[in-house]
């Protein structure tokens, strides 16, 4: 069921757009607006190609858009350095991605650890937080096995845990469950689903119409062109 957002925008683009130039030029995504409200859990669907990564991108701080606004928990990433936007990006979005990312000889543990290692966290506090995590997303019990030694589910909420241990504003998931069998991908799915009743903002990008029913609201994109249901429901 579409609900309205619940809290002020995390995303919000104010006739966002990314033109690739020519010749041709590319329009990777066209001239859009884009609300995402605090605590809701939000997906993204469209065929290939359709403009679902440059979506994320622009969301996650790594494509820079070549015209409109794009403020993340209300700041206005316009005009800012990519030094900043990198620090932005640290301290309020986590990702999760199909491919998981992980160092494969290194431990869970020391995986998650490292997401924090350009923060300034203590390296006691770093042991503290990525156990905490890691018993968050129910993978403590393999903390110390190397991801070469895990099943494609372990490593996937590995990754989570990663994300999560810099305790992110934003969550944003491409295609998490696309290296999962079923059963697995269900399971992935309930964790999102718990992250999301403890108040995580989450975005998934998807080609799963099952995946997609786990969102309160389904935004589409094909051929660069953003369709959003609150737009058409007197959402603001």
């Amino acid at each position: 069921m579409t609900r309205s957002p619940g809290g002020p925008p995390v995303i919000e683009f104010r006739a966002v757009e990314l033109t690739y130039p020519g010749p041709p030029a590319v329009h990777a995504l066209r001239p859009c607006d884009l609300r995402i409200g605090s605590g809701e859990f939000i997906t993204v669907m469209g065929p290939s190609g359709s403009g679902k990564s440059t979506l994320l991108n622009i969301a996650g701080l790594l494509d820079t858009p070549t015209r409109g606004r794009y403020l993340l928990n209300g700041i206005d990433t316009q005009a800012m350095s990519a030094s900043r936007l990198a620090a932005l990006r640290g301290e309020h979005i986590g990702f999760v991605f199909q491919a998981f990312h992980l160092l494969p000889h290194r431990s869970a543990q020391e995986n998650v650890e490292l997401a924090m290692l350009y923060q300034s966290v203590p390296r006691r506090q770093r042991r503290m937080r990525a156990a905490a995590v890691l018993e968050r997303v129910g993978i403590s019990h393999r903390a110390a096995a190397p991801p070469t030694q895990m099943s494609g589910g372990e490593r996937q909420r590995v990754a989570v845990a990663r994300a999560l241990v810099a305790e992110p504003s934003l969550l944003l998931c491409d295609e998490p469950t696309g290296n999962l069998d079923s059963a697995t991908a269900e399971s992935l799915l309930e964790l999102l689903d718990t992250l999301h009743r403890d108040g995580m903002t989450i975005v998934v990008i998807t080609h799963d119409g099952q995946v997609a029913e786990h969102g309160h609201r389904t935004i589409t994109i094909r051929d660069g062109v953003l369709s959003d249901p609150t737009r058409h429901r007197g959402a603001r």
